[in-house]
């Protein structure tokens, strides 16, 4: 094969992938426009719109893991083009729901499309650049600026389809992208597959949907219920219980599907955390703000939308462009900057009130998807330079499993800190940006000072990062 021939096949396996996580993050957020809409239409309060957006985020983290490692096994695309079957008939299940347990169940099952999606679409690209470190770093900076332009044009996307039509084609127009996605895969190659390995870890996987069910439950209903109420103190049991579990079993089983050694490779336990602290922050906060921006301050669903139009402009130029940096100057320095920037942004959240004016939100939305923008794509080519090539259908689960648990936590107790009172609504905002500051500024002195101590050379035989 030619040097142009190559490329070009890099070409269409890097837009095939881009565009199923570019699908996969856009229904993370193309909601929140839409919340108090279904709110009105489906007669529910703060707490059923938080499991609206939680059913999916959760059942996507809680099956991460699993679905990443059948991706190693059964072979990526396989599992990729499942995934996006189940997504778009799930999607058409949420656009007919006309009860909010039909539509938590619709997104739940787009969780499970999600979560088969995404790790076998980074397992993917991962396999075709795996022999040289600065390709796999721009193609990675391509993927995550698809999934971050669209998490970013969510809002933007849900404000327009609301403005024709109504909340439930947000869901019907995935049907035609899924079957376009389908298209393109494809013409994907297969991976190689550990065919030889046939055990699957059910009971890491059922551990750990319980783990992360309780914990969610627990964070979103201790708000209207109490901790004391017998459905949270059963939840937090629940989390005692199934955690230790897990990992008794992930430790003791042959085929585990959280990798425990995978935490002792250089870097790979401190972008993971890096992971969880970004989501955490930024999907709890992008939910109060929707909530903000058309409860308190009396936006409609498209001026809601096109109020985020500044973060999805710049997510875009910044993770191709941080792409560039890690295969240039690794990963230390985009990840340390973005999240400072991330902290800049999140504080200036903290001078919002009752009665502000757009122009005072604008710095925040230029530097989060700035901060973002550059931090995101070096940790995830951390994570993938740290293990073998067979394995980063697996790696990539455990990220982005994290990830989402992580959001979903974010919307639950940023969710929980607000209420349905506008007041409230302000208060729960300042708070959690507060919140987001301080992690974010843990994060940044745990990255400088891990990849600090690490000299790896860009040679070494998991072709890691320089660092």
């Amino acid at each position: 094969m030619n040097q142009r021939s190559f490329h070009r096949g890099i070409a269409r396996i890097t837009t095939a992938t881009s565009f199923g996580f570019a699908l996969v993050q856009l229904d993370v957020t193309i909601v929140n426009v839409a919340l108090p809409h279904m709110a009105n239409d489906l007669h529910t309060g703060v707490a059923g719109l938080q499991w609206v957006v939680d059913a999916y985020a959760l059942t996507f983290a809680a099956l991460l893991l699993g679905m990443g490692y059948l991706g190693d096994r059964l072979g990526a695309r396989r599992v990729y083009l499942g995934g996006m079957a189940m997504f778009a008939l799930a999607s058409m299940l949420c656009g007919c729901a006309t009860d909010t347990v039909t539509l938590i169940i619709g997104r739940a099952l787009q969780g499970l499309g999600a979560a088969a999606m995404m790790p076998c679409s980074l397992a993917l690209l991962s396999h075709a650049t795996a022999h040289e470190h600065s390709l796999r770093a721009r193609a990675v900076g391509w993927w995550t600026a698809a999934g971050s332009i669209t998490i970013a044009a969510g809002p933007i996307v849900g404000g327009l389809l609301m403005s024709i039509a109504n909340w439930r084609s947000i869901f019907f127009v995935n049907v035609p992208v899924c079957l376009f996605g389908a298209w393109l895969t494809l013409r994907v190659p297969e991976t190689e597959h550990k065919a030889r390995h046939r055990h699957f870890d059910l009971p890491g996987q059922l551990l750990a949907i319980l783990a992360l069910t309780g914990l969610t439950m627990a964070v979103i209903e201790a708000h209207p219920l109490g901790w004391t109420h017998p459905l949270v103190l059963c939840c937090v049991i629940t989390i005692l219980i199934t955690v230790p579990l897990f990992l008794l079993v992930e430790s003791r089983s042959p085929a585990p599907m959280l990798p425990l050694r995978f935490f002792k490779a250089p870097g790979f336990s401190m972008a993971v955390t890096y992971g969880i602290i970004m989501n955490f922050t930024y999907y709890g906060i992008v939910f109060l703000l929707s909530l903000y921006l058309q409860r308190v301050l009396g936006y409609s669903a498209l001026h809601t939308g096109l109020a985020y139009l500044p973060l999805t402009a710049t997510f875009f130029g910044v993770n191709i462009f941080s792409g560039w940096l890690v295969g240039k100057v690794g990963a230390r320095l985009p990840m340390v900057l973005g999240a400072l920037i991330d902290a800049a942004g999140f504080g200036l959240f903290l001078l919002l009130g009752a009665s502000s004016p757009y122009l005072l939100m604008l710095p925040a939305f230029a530097l989060l998807p700035l901060g973002m923008g550059l931090g995101v794509p070096a940790m995830t080519t951390t994570v993938l330079s740290a293990v073998e090539k067979e394995a980063s259908g697996t790696a990539s689960g455990v990220l982005n499993a994290a990830r989402q648990a992580a959001g979903a936590m974010g919307v639950a107790l940023f969710g929980a800190l607000a209420g349905d009172r506008n007041d409230q609504i302000v208060r729960g905002l300042h708070l959690s940006s507060l919140i987001a500051v301080l992690l974010l500024l843990v994060v940044a002195v745990l990255a400088f000072r891990s990849m600090a101590s690490m000299v790896v050379s860009r040679h070494s035989s998991v072709d890691a990062v320089d660092y």
